[in-house]
């Protein structure tokens, strides 16, 4: 059996048992084992557990439970609010202000957890309820809260990123690095549409009375809300980027001044850590299960030859390397809309990253394209994760056609991004080749 028959019946049945509604992890991993045993027998079937085994035991994949650790010690600590409040005094007497800083806070936020989740069910229970009591249209709500709750998969430390260095062999901190300014820009393109929105249209987010306005002392001694959060910042990220710490090290630092910040603000006690070490678990539980199971599927896929066969293909059809790098855009842009994203990551990286660098692009640029589709991924249907994290807590009479349609322009903003990234590629190259 060829290498092209053999893709189109493995893939083919991925999607047929995906169809199911069997989680993915079992159905990738169900997929890879049945066919590496019809394939080449029970004894080959032994391989693909070594390679998943080599997988689960790299050092690197530590700092995935630290960073979510720290940032949910920090979400369940009450942060989260004081920082809102914050912001609620500065920008209330701005159109669209508690949009704004929302997306803001969402940024901050990116830089402490890593993951989206969280972000998006922390801004949704504290913002979400404070905005649509003073009138804000639902679909500015619904949207600021769902894209700006997906920014820490480009704004270090994420944690997709550190599943991707591992998957690719790029450095975990050259990847940190290089999302910094992609990340910053769509948050500034989200900020600049809700501003320019709502100036034009101000009933969409109408301003504070001036009664509940904040005073200027007010707003001053709110800024220690920030303090914390951002010397922990710069101590995660700031030791990684001059060399002190590896990225695992950082990780261990930001756990260890996650439980002083709770500490110092009179947080920390057992229900604390219960919460945050059960949720940090069954986060990381559900990442393992799809690495597991991606992992199975790749070792069989790469066996059958995938990555020669995609390269062959590309030298028949003499296509150019940009055209085949916008059919792998678009081609995780329907994955994206498919799939989990880990699961995205491990079928894609594999075969993707070589082909990259076979054309002669580079891959951390390659990387950061990558990075802006998973933020994609997480916003569109069907299976936007962050569409789901938020209809969880949103109010009953909101539909998920409330949500699809708040997204919309978001996920053209994110369209823009990654086409900026695409052709000025210093966006994502810039900062790492001035830490070096």
């Amino acid at each position: 059996m060829d290498i092209l028959t053999v893709t189109a019946i493995l893939f083919g049945s991925l999607f047929l048992v995906l169809a199911t509604g069997i989680p993915v992890s079992f159905a990738l991993g169900g997929v890879g084992v049945i066919f590496t045993f019809f394939l080449w027998g029970p004894n080959a079937v032994g391989t693909i557990a070594f390679a998943a085994f080599d997988l689960m035991s790299s050092p690197i994949l530590l700092a995935a439970p630290l960073f979510l650790l720290m940032g949910i010690i920090l979400q369940e600590s009450g942060i989260a609010d004081d920082v809102y409040e914050m912001f609620y005094r500065w920008m209330g007497p701005v159109r669209g202000g508690l949009a704004i800083g929302t997306i803001i806070i969402c940024t901050i936020f990116a830089a402490i957890i890593g993951v989206s989740g969280a972000s998006t069910i922390t801004m949704g229970l504290i913002a979400l309820p404070s905005m649509f009591k003073r009138n804000y249209d639902k679909n500015i709500v619904l949207g600021s809260i769902a894209a700006g709750g997906i920014l820490g998969i480009l704004i270090p430390p994420s944690v997709i990123m550190i599943i991707y260095a591992m998957i690719s062999g790029e450095s975990v901190g050259d990847l940190f690095a290089a999302g910094v300014i992609p990340g910053l820009m769509l948050a500034t393109l989200y900020i600049l549409y809700i501003g320019i929105r709502c100036y034009f249209q101000p009933n969409l987010g109408p301003v504070l009375p001036k009664e509940e306005r904040a005073t200027f002392k007010e707003k001053i001694v709110s800024l220690k809300a920030v303090v914390l959060p951002l010397i922990l910042i710069f101590l995660v990220l700031g030791t990684i980027y001059l060399g002190i710490c590896t990225p695992t090290e950082a990780a261990a630092i930001g756990a260890l001044g996650a439980f002083i910040c709770a500490a110092i603000r009179k947080k920390l006690n057992f229900d604390l850590v219960k919460t945050a070490s059960r949720q940090t678990f069954r986060l990381v539980g559900m990442a393992l299960w799809v690495l597991l199971g991606a992992s199975m599927f790749n070792s069989l896929y790469r066996a059958v030859g995938a990555q020669s066969l995609i390269i062959s293909l590309v030298g028949q059809l003499g296509m150019t390397p940009w055209t085949v790098l916008i059919l792998m855009q678009v081609s995780l842009f329907v994955l994206g809309m498919l799939m989990d994203d880990f699961a995205v990551v491990m079928l894609c990286v594999p075969i993707y990253v070589p082909i990259i660098k076979t054309l002669g692009f580079n891959p951390l640029w390659f990387a950061m394209l990558f990075m802006v589709q998973i933020q994609m991924a997480y916003l569109t249907p069907p299976y936007g994760f962050n569409l789901f994290y938020l209809k969880s807590i949103v109010p009953p009479e909101i539909t998920m056609g409330d949500l699809y349609r708040s997204v919309v322009p978001f996920v053209c903003l994110q369209l823009i991004g990654l086409i900026l990234v695409m052709i000025i590629p210093q966006l994502a190259l810039w900062l790492p080749s001035l830490l070096k």
